[in-house]
């Protein structure tokens, strides 16, 4: 912003070094950061309510004369100042005063006062209200509605709104510079939304500013959402700058892996894997994100992008963010791959000595063409000789500065591999279009045939033995179940302990079954023998915690119990659900909830009762939830927005793709600036 964007906060009255570092603390290093340091809300100042009419609950101003102020016993003491105005008599109630305050508010004298009403003992009261004493002949009212600033590091909310009246003030001074297209049915420039969100006239619509719905701060946050895709946008072309090998498909290998499958693809697969086969094939990396419900059959359409690379002369490179998950995938693509003479490599957290040492040489020396691990395979010892796709599994469990960091692990006379992102937990149009704008995104929007649709019912907890013996005919039928258990609580421990103390009380209770436990604290062997029992049919109950949310597949399993529901989000309930319903039986999953459920509890649980559709659950979770907590804490770095709110701006997401677009192709010098403006650092994050 010319004439006022450089301008230091400690130019400003007031602010001296120790005010100074309180603002840096919060990220106020300049005038225009204080500009869009916006209010939370509102008070109405601006208006004088009679006494008579104040109702209980209600924000107001009030005038009255002091009649007595005194000193209450109680259970607290407590100064007691009763005001009267001719239309009521109501009790200004302060626990904490002084001698002086209990002086200054001697009979006769007339307050104006700002605070809430409530119903007390001794009829209409406020507690500890601002008031100032009246001069004679003052004028009443403010002249704007009042702010209240989010406030951080004890600088009170007079410190804010005098801080943000001298920047505003310096704003009518000084016009920023307009940095978006016209035309693009935006009513409020830059200048006149800011004025108007620090000051409100005394008749805005409040509830429209409370819901972020008013023009001005559309205005704003359409700016805002516009500077995060030009950020995403950027960074897609610096890494489409470094080129990629072109890697043509192979129809040949392709037909004889897809013959020898005992499956047929669905159209849905068929159609991603010739999108994916395009990408390869050109001479820029493919930054493709791959979504498909659970069970939809992402991990296939992986395996025909890696045996593109691999027979093109490439390395693969598959990462999942758990260890389940990835071993998984390693024994899928094992079955798959087995007559392909392909070397499979295997990395994770938990390999050490000889096994790690010799697969770090197997996949620098090129020998090991797949590649399938965890986080471990961005390690710094973690070499390639030929890397040309990654591929990343859940997505939202790793950073963007994640997955990029392994596309970093090419030889430089290779070029950047080409990268494909999936995940199983569907993401709202919304978040696709914000968090992943820097990535092409295809759909697997069909289920293999023959799969059942979930039914989920909710039962309180009390009912709990009805759901033992549901789960005794179940098995009894030939079927097996889950039972999942959830701790709040992150640690391994407890969570462990809460799974054995559950499998020791189902076991009691179903002395025929033979029931196995599978937690976090299991060694990775101990692991895969009790995965591979259960989906061998020699185990007819998996008591779990929530390492079974994805990639566990076992057709046989027909009935799900999720223990304290309420404590996971939707898109994790839904993962969990998504192992059942893998055969063609009939399957239930049953949410067994802790009474009393909370509003927003009770909402997640009949969305997850009324639905299967994880789009629709992935917009109720949003919904409900907020962009941050939806797309992990790992992932929101470039989510901090300041004035945009998802999901209530969705609609203006067409607006500020065209604006975007519009910019790129007329406008690319207005690009950088508007990076700056409102995501500054944030762009290197996404690099890191």
């Amino acid at each position: 912003m010319a004439g006022i964007a450089s301008d230091p906060v400690t130019q400003l009255r007031g602010v001296g070094p120790k005010l100074g570092a309180k603002l840096a603390e919060a990220g106020i290093y300049r005038v225009e950061d204080l500009l869009f340091h916006l209010p939370l809300r509102y008070q109405d100042r601006t208006r004088v309510t009679p006494i008579g009419a104040a109702a209980d609950g209600a924000d107001v101003v009030i005038e009255g004369e002091v009649r007595v102020a005194d000193i209450a016993f109680g259970r607290r003491r407590s100064l007691v100042v009763r005001l009267q105005d001719g239309t009521g008599t109501l009790s200004l109630r302060f626990f904490h005063f002084s001698a002086a305050q209990k002086n200054n508010l001697r009979p006769g004298t007339r307050l104006r006062c700002f605070g809430q009403v409530r119903r007390g003992a001794s009829g209409l009261e406020m507690y500890h209200p601002e008031y100032r004493k009246l001069e004679s002949g003052e004028t009443p009212v403010e002249e704007a509605l009042t702010p209240v600033y989010p406030t951080i590091n004890g600088i009170g909310q007079n410190q804010w709104r005098s801080l943000c009246e001298q920047a505003v003030s310096r704003l009518r001074h000084s016009a920023p510079r307009e940095l978006l297209p016209a035309g693009q049915a935006l009513r409020f420039g830059l200048a006149e939304a800011l004025i108007y969100l620090h000051a409100p006239p005394p008749d805005a619509p409040q509830e429209m500013l409370r819901d972020g719905e008013h023009p001005a701060q559309l205005r704003l946050a359409a700016e805002e959402l516009v500077a995060h895709n030009l950020t995403l946008q950027g960074l897609r072309q610096e890494q489409q700058k470094d080129g990629a090998p072109p890697i043509p498909g192979n129809s040949t290998l392709m037909q004889r892996f897809l013959s020898a499958l005992p499956f047929q693809p669905t159209t849905a697969q068929t159609r991603v894997m010739a999108e994916i086969s395009a990408d390869l094939a050109r001479p820029h990396p493919m930054m493709r994100l791959v979504q498909g419900d659970v069970g939809s059959g992402k991990t296939l359409v992986a395996a025909t992008a890696a045996l593109q690379a691999i027979a093109g002369g490439y390395q693969a490179a598959i990462m999942a963010p758990t260890e389940i998950l990835a071993e998984q995938h390693r024994l899928n693509f094992q079955g798959w791959f087995a007559g392909l003479d392909i070397e499979i490599a295997w990395l994770s957290g938990r390999s050490k000595g000889k096994a790690r040492s010799e697969a770090l040489q197997r996949i620098a020396g090129g020998h090991a063409g797949l590649v399938v691990g965890t986080h471990a395979l961005f390690q710094q010892d973690v070499a390639f000789q030929r890397l040309g796709l990654v591929v990343v599994d859940e997505q939202h469990r790793f950073g963007v500065h994640q997955r990029l960091s392994l596309t970093e692990k090419s030889a430089p006379d290779v070029g950047r591999p080409h990268q494909l992102v999936m995940t199983a937990t569907p993401i709202p149009r919304t978040l696709s279009m914000v968090a992943y704008a820097d990535l092409d995104c295809s759909i697997i929007d069909e289920l293999p045939p023959g799969r059942q649709p979930v039914e989920t019912v909710l039962i309180d907890n009390v009912r709990r033995q009805q759901i033992v013996a549901r789960v005794a005919g179940a098995c009894a039928g030939g079927r097996q179940a889950y039972w999942v258990c959830t701790l709040v609580e992150e640690s391994d421990v407890l969570q462990a302990q809460a799974a054995e103390a559950t499998a020791d009380e189902l076991q009691l209770a179903l002395p025929d079954l033979n029931i196995g436990l599978v937690h976090g604290r299991l060694k990775p062997a101990q692991k895969d023998a009790v995965m591979a029992a259960f989906k061998a049919g020699e185990l007819d109950l998996l008591v779990a915690t929530t390492v079974i949310e994805v990639g566990v597949d076992v057709p046989n399993a027909s009935l799900m119990i999720i223990e304290n529901p309420e404590r996971l989000g939707l898109a994790q309930l839904h993962q969990l659900r998504g192992r059942v319903g893998r055969g063609t039986t009939a399957s239930h999953c049953v949410l067994l909830y802790q009474s009393p459920l909370s509003a927003n509890g009770k909402q997640r649980l009949t969305a997850m009762r009324e639905s299967n559709d994880g789009f629709y659950i992935a917009e109720k979770d949003l919904e409900l939830r907020g962009p941050g907590e939806v797309l992990g804490t790992r992932q929101t770095g470039l989510m901090a927005f300041r004035v945009a709110r998802l999901p209530e701006h969705n609609h203006l997401l067409d607006t500020v793709q065209a604006l975007s677009a519009q910019i790129q192709s007329d406008y690319p010098e207005l690009a950088e600036p508007l990076i700056q403006r409102w995501t500054g650092t944030a762009r290197e994050f996404a690099k890191v």
